[in-house]
């Protein structure tokens, strides 16, 4: 018999610890930040035995969007229907709301059957980065977050409040960063380290200039690649990782079930694919 029922943040870091294993290389304290952005947001399909045997997130960020990620099952268990049980046990909490994924482009078909439609692509670049200390970078303080959730919400044209008020605030391995460089230009992003380098999401900058010089000051805080995540409409940022040298690797799919946003941003890299 099995059971869909919601997840403990304890299950969580197990489901990341899956993630790891699917070489998707979470972050180090991801867990704690992404509970906190919908603790009713989680789900597991249990086994005979009580244990979580398949997972999924609808994460529920605001009245109007919802976003679907984490959808994992044990290889063992794959092939039973189960992780199709559970999307639809999962995608029922975000009720009317849109939602969005990141999803493996060759599953759009699937994604397709229940009701999502295509809405562009996100690349990840990853590379090593000549990091560069930059004197007016500064680490944001609680003071700050406000402003910086604004600020993305404006660049994607979605609200992720409580997302991003946990991800934006500083712990070991998680710093978010601010450039305000006058007329110059202004941005802000943060870096996580991972279990294997560290990534860089979200980002928003004004400009080329501003975008490189965050990179680049991120880049002295962890050992190891960089990884961005950055979105087709991003082009800017796309171009400037190419001129950093940072690779092109695997695309996903954003894909929609109702009506998505319709702005981009030229310097955008997405927060992370598990919650958008």
């Amino acid at each position: 018999m099995i059971e869909f029922r919601n997840a403990d943040q304890s299950e969580l870091v197990t489901v990341l610890d899956w993630a790891a294993d699917e070489g998707w290389n979470p972050g180090l304290e991801d867990a704690a930040a992404f509970f906190k952005a919908d603790p009713e947001g989680f789900f597991v399909a249990a086994g005979h035995a009580g244990d979580p045997v398949a997972a999924i997130s609808v994460v529920n960020h605001s009245d109007s969007f919802a976003f679907l990620g984490l959808y994992i099952v044990r290889p063992d268990w794959r092939g039973k229907g189960i992780g199709f049980g559970l999307w639809q046990h999962a995608t029922g909490h975000a009720g009317a709301r849109t939602i969005g994924l990141d999803g493996v482009e060759a599953q759009q078909e699937n994604y397709a059957v229940s009701g999502f439609s295509h809405a562009g692509g996100t690349t990840r670049f990853s590379g090593t980065v000549h990091g560069q200390t930059d004197p007016d970078v500064t680490l944001a303080g609680p003071a700050d977050i406000k402003k910086l959730v604004e600020k993305e919400a404006k660049a994607t044209g979605l609200i992720k409040t409580a997302y991003l008020e946990a991800w934006l605030t500083q712990c070991e391995t998680r710093k978010t960063l601010i450039l305000d460089a006058g007329q110059s230009g202004s941005g802000f992003c943060t870096l996580r380290a991972c279990r294997e380098g560290s990534k860089i999401g979200p980002l928003v900058a004004d400009n080329a200039q501003v975008a490189d010089r965050l990179i680049r000051h991120a880049a002295t805080l962890f050992s190891g690649p960089v990884t961005l995540d950055v979105p087709g409409s991003s082009s800017g940022l796309a171009d400037l990782c190419r001129e950093l040298c940072l690779v092109p690797g695997f695309r996903t799919a954003r894909m929609y079930r109702g009506a998505g946003p319709t702005c981009g941003h030229a310097f955008y890299a997405v927060t992370s694919l598990e919650l958008g």
